[in-house]
């Protein structure tokens, strides 16, 4: 029998197809896969990136909670078109800290990989108050609740440790001044001597301008403040091609 013949034979019969296309898929996926379990790390990890401070991670639980995922992507491609539009293509390590991580594939608004440092904690407060009133044809919606909402630091510590079951570097010292990190992050004459030691490039400020409470809005504006912030891209040769 020819091998025309043995390949004719197979086609026609569904039980023969069937076992012959599970036989190539496991064979490829085992060839994929494998590998993986003999790699320390399939994340190289880039110099700056740390866990999240304690008010930008509210910040994201809020980013999450209130389904900014869903019209904004954190992934930047490694095209021209996006890398001159927004910044650095995204790097795996980025989103090592990120559970679950914010890469998208729908961008009803702007992707916010780099949104950090572009635009001041008033421009962003504005914006989420109400949106139209710095970008006309938004359609997002409105998030002015936010400044009315406090945000309590009591047992924010179990988010940490929750983080850590998944594999986050939360050190017992973060943890044990977690509650303490989250109200100084917000309040520009704290003494951040130690918060600032723990998370290198915090940002520290009175975010929503209101400096009689900690709000949401204060801990999402500080999470837009760091994304796209911690590593120094500048030391990446290979984005020359694209600026």
């Amino acid at each position: 029998m020819s091998l025309l013949d043995k390949h004719a034979l197979i086609e026609r019969n569904a039980t023969l197809l069937l076992v012959g296309s599970f036989l190539v898929v496991t064979i490829g996926g085992i060839v994929e896969i494998a590998p993986l379990f003999y790699l320390q790390n399939t994340i190289e990890k880039v110099e700056g990136m740390r866990p999240y401070s304690p008010l930008e991670l509210a910040g994201r639980n809020i980013y999450v909670r209130e389904g900014c995922y869903l019209c904004h992507s954190q992934m930047i491609r490694p095209f021209r078109d996006e890398v001159e539009r927004y910044g650095h293509y995204s790097l795996a390590a980025e989103s090592m800290y990120d559970h679950p991580f914010q890469w998208g594939s729908k961008r009803t608004g702007p992707d916010l990989a780099r949104v950090g440092d572009r635009y001041s904690n008033e421009w962003h407060v504005q914006h989420l108050s109400d949106p139209r009133s710095v970008v006309p044809e938004s359609i997002m919606p409105r998030y002015a609740f936010l400044k009315d909402v406090p945000l309590s630091p009591k047992g924010f510590s179990t988010q940490l440790v929750a983080n850590v079951d998944v594999g986050v570097p939360y050190t017992k010292d973060m943890i044990a001044n977690a509650e303490a990190d989250l109200i100084a992050q917000a309040d520009p004459n704290a003494d951040t001597s130690g918060l600032t030691k723990r998370y290198p490039k915090v940002k520290v400020g009175d975010f929503d301008g209101n400096r009689s409470q900690v709000t949401e809005m204060d801990a999402l504006v500080a999470y837009l403040q760091m994304l796209g912030t911690l590593v120094d891209f500048s030391t990446y040769d290979d984005a020359a091609g694209y600026r």
